[in-house]
This record gives C-alpha cells, sequence and structure tokens, in this order.
C-alpha cells in the first residue's frame, strides 16, 4: 500500500507543486488536500493519512497552532512542516520541531515550476517514505569491535538528525548542570536554523547552550551546536583543545557532518570520549562512529521505540559499535553517569 499523504498550504501553487512531487512516486498517494490548519484538522480525521505535509504560515490557523492542536490529540502522526528560508519561517519552525513536528522542508524559493518539484523529490520525498517506516534495506551487520574500557569522559559528541530538535529538547534539560565536560552537537539544518535551535535550547537548559563560532576553547560544560553549512570540529594543539569550523565538501550529503565532528573529537581525545547517535535518517555518524570505537571511545545510540526515523542509530546499533542502545529518556542519565564514573576514577587515581 502507498503512503498517503495530507498536504496543507494555503498557496494553490504550492499545493500543486507538493502535490506533483508526491504524484511522481509510486511509493506515495495524495491523500487530499486542504488550504489552513482548521481544515487541516478536519481532513486529518476524515481521511486518516499516514503523514501529514503541513505549510508553517497560513490564515485561519497557522501551521504551529494547527500542529499544537493535532499534538494534543495524536502524538504519532508524522507531520513535516513547509518553511521559509527566513528568519521567521526558521524562528516558526523551530518551535514546531520543538512542539513536535517531525522534520521540516524548506520551501523552493527560485527556479522553474519543474525545478521546484525535483527538489522536493530531492528533499521531501526520502522524509515522507522514512516517517511511514518505508526505510532501505537494513545493511549488512559488521562483526563488533572488541568491547574496550574507555577512560574518564572528557567531551561528549552527539549526531542528530529527523526528529532531533525535539529530542533534544526532552535529552538536554535532562543533563545536570554541574556537568563538566563539553557536549557537541551536529544536528542536521541549514543556516538561521541552528542558531534559532541553540537559542530554544538554551531556555529550556540548566547548561548554556551556543551557536559554536569556531575558535572557543574546550575547557568545562556546556553545550556548542554546529552551525549549518559549515562542519564543526576539534582540534587539539599546545595540550587545548579548541573549536573549528570547516567549508570542506559534505559528506554524507550533509554540512555539517557528524562523521567530521567524530573523527575530530576521536583524534583530539581518543578513549576519553563519548559519542551519541540519536534519531535520524540515513547513516551520517556510522563511520565515524567505529573511529570513535576505533580510539578506545564509548558509543551509545538511540533505540529505534524512541526515534522519530531509527536510520543514523540503526546503522551504529547493527554494526555492533553501540556501548548501549537505550531509550530517548535514558540517554542523558547515562551520559551524566559515564562522566561522573570518569571524575570519581580520576579522583582516586595515584
Amino acid at each position: 500500500m502507498p503512503v498517503r499523504v495530507l498536504v496543507v498550504d494555503d498557496s494553490v501553487v504550492s499545493r500543486m507543486i507538493v502535490a506533483e512531487a508526491v504524484a511522481s512516486d509510486p511509493e506515495l498517494e495524495l491523500a487530499g488536500t486542504a488550504v489552513d490548519g482548521r481544515a487541516a484538522l478536519e481532513r486529518i480525521a476524515e481521511l486518516h493519512p499516514d503523514v501529514v505535509v503541513l505549510d508553517v504560515e497560513m490564515p485561519v490557523m497557522d501551521g504551529l497552532e494547527a500542529l499544537k492542536a493535532l499534538r494534543a490529540k495524536d502524538r504519532r502522526l508524522p507531520v513535516v512542516m513547509l518553511s521559509s528560508l527566513t528568519s521567521k519561517g526558521a524562528s516558526t519552525t523551530v518551535d514546531a520541531l520543538t512542539y513536535g513536528a517531525s522534520d521540516y522542508v524548506t520551501k523552493p524559493s527560485t527556479g522553474s515550476r519543474a525545478e521546484s518539484v525535483a527538489l522536493l523529490q530531492q528533499e521531501l520525498l526520502p522524509k515522507l517514505k522514512a516517517l511511514a517506516g518505508r526505510q532501505p534495506a537494513r545493511p549488512v551487520a559488521r562483526a563488533p569491535l572488541q568491547r574496550t574500557r574507555g577512560g574518564p569522559v572528557e567531551a561528549v559528541v552527539i549526531g542528530i538528525s529527523t526528529g532531533g530538535p525535539n529530542a533534544l529538547a526532552a535529552m538536554l534539560p535532562a543533563l545536570p548542570h554541574d556537568l563538566a565536560v563539553p557536549v557537541l552537537v551536529v544536528q542536521h539544518m541549514p543556516p538561521v536554523f541552528t542558531k534559532m535551535l541553540a537559542q530554544r535550547l538554551d531556555a529550556l537548559t540548566a547548561l548554556p547552550v551556543r551557536e559554536a563560532a569556531g575558535g572557543e576553547v574546550l575547557s568545562g560544560g556546556g553545550v556548542w551546536i554546529a552551525p549549518g553549512g559549515q562542519h564543526l570540529a576539534v582540534e587539539r594543539a599546545e595540550g587545548c583543545a579548541r573549536l573549528a569550523l570547516l567549508d570542506t565538501p559534505p559528506e554524507n550529503s550533509c554540512r555539517p557532518a557528524v562523521d567530521v565532528l567524530f573523527r575530530s573529537a576521536a583524534e583530539a581525545y581518543g578513549a576519553r570520549l563519548l559519542a551519541v547517535v540519536m534519531t535520524g535518517m540515513g547513516q551520517d555518524g556510522y563511520a565515524g562512529s567505529r573511529v570513535v570505537r576505533e580510539a578506545a571511545g564509548r558509543v551509545l545510540a538511540q533505540d529505534e521505540e524512541s526515534s522519530v526515523v531509527w536510520g543514523m542509530p540503526r546503522y551504529v546499533a547493527d554494526a555492533g559499535l553501540a556501548d548501549a542502545v537505550l531509550p530517548l529518556d535514558r540517554i542523558a542519565g547515562e551520559i551524566s553517569r559515564l562522566v561522573q564514573d570518569g571524575v570519581r576514577r580520576a579522583a582516586v587515581s595515584p
């Protein structure tokens, strides 16, 4: 059975472009359309779609209000927000993601109709299928690496994508305010969006959360988010670890990419690194997690049940690279435990 999609947008042209992109894929079916959030709620009750594409800015009831109303009744129906690449659009979209939207795509802003359809075919359709559970076949499992006891944790690196803002809004506030190690996050997002995300998370979290600017010395606690459009890396010189921003080519079709951060952090921290791979499409973080394990660091992966899309953590788990596969509500506690265990071990060492 094809995945049934409800498209909600007040623009006739936008609705037609999204509908054309959906109709081009035999695994998808246009279940219907709606012109605003209020009509969308009625159509959802009537049509029971598998996934909803919801415009952010609409009259009568906008996408954010419609999402809140929907999530009050249904926490599981996948919703992809349609957003403009503006500060206002980014801000509202990040709000929507922290309120429970599954993912988002930016509206094509230039080009012909054919180019707009092609862009949505590339950006939107894989997300619709992944959110509806139509994921590619599982990778061939690799033999697990030898389990090694890492040293005291000196840094935490996190890779996350689809469903990430909502997951981070749940996980980061659960970290203790006195967590004494830096937490570095790659969330797949474009510029502007990552800055808005850092601001939202900073308001929720006891630890300071910032968008990385490059050059920061990693000497204590705090959370740094990779800026959209640039890779985040760790560089060590003269015994000091600093953040660096790189304009090198995308990896896994992503910039920032999780693998870039994980590789550089493994080189900088070795066995004292803890890597966490959370909800998201694709396999970014898989190769980087192998590098972390080869350096005797530790790796955690989010479990399938609590992931919006079990893609990135699935690759890590299937390859035997994860020291533990945990639900979302246990990840912060495990990070804290491993960091505190390292502090205690360091305190009693001669």
